[in-house]
C-alpha cells in the first residue's frame, strides 16, 4: 500500500454526495512549497490534492470550508490529461482515510476532529499557549 499524507488549505467549501447508497465528501486541499532556484531567486510551487473522503460520518463536512487548514492520509491516485495549452499534465488524487482539521480561518479557531484520530492527536495540535495557565511564567514551560 501507498499513503500519501497531506498538511495544507482547502481551496473551496467541501462537497457532500451521494453516490450509489454512500457518502463522500469531496474537497481540494493545496500544500505551497517556497524554495529558492539556483539563482538564489524565491519560488513557491502550490501541489493541489483532489480529495474523496468515503464515510458516514458526514458531520465533520460543516467545518471543511475555504481556507481551512487540514492533515489528511489516504491512497494516492495520479489522473494523466493534456492541458489547455495542450502540455501533459496530471492531477492528483487521494482516497481519504482519515481527516483531521488543524486550525486556518474557522470561527472558533481552535482544532477540530472528525473523530478517526485519536484525542492524543488532537491535544498535541491544538496551541501550546491554551495548554497553559496564567499562573505558568514561560520559563516553567516543559519544552
Amino acid at each position: 500500500m501507498i499513503k500519501l499524507q497531506i498538511i495544507g488549505n482547502l481551496g473551496k467549501d467541501c462537497i457532500v454526495k451521494e453516490v450509489n447508497g454512500k457518502n463522500v465528501i469531496n474537497f481540494s486541499v493545496a500544500h505551497t512549497e517556497r524554495y529558492k532556484d539556483s539563482q538564489g531567486n524565491q519560488k513557491e510551487r502550490t501541489t493541489w490534492v483532489e480529495c474523496a473522503y468515503w464515510t458516514d460520518k458526514t458531520a465533520v463536512a460543516q467545518y471543511l470550508t475555504r481556507g481551512r487548514t487540514v492533515y489528511a492520509e489516504g491512497s494516492p491516485e495520479a489522473d494523466a490529461y493534456t492541458n489547455k495549452e495542450n502540455q501533459p499534465a496530471a492531477t492528483l488524487r487521494m482516497r481519504v482515510q482519515s481527516v483531521q482539521l488543524l486550525g486556518g480561518t474557522g470561527a472558533e479557531g481552535s482544532s477540530q476532529n472528525n473523530g478517526s484520530m485519536s484525542s492524543a492527536a488532537t491535544s498535541a495540535s491544538s496551541s501550546p499557549s491554551s495548554k497553559v495557565s496564567s499562573e505558568v511564567g514561560a520559563d516553567d514551560l516543559p519544552f
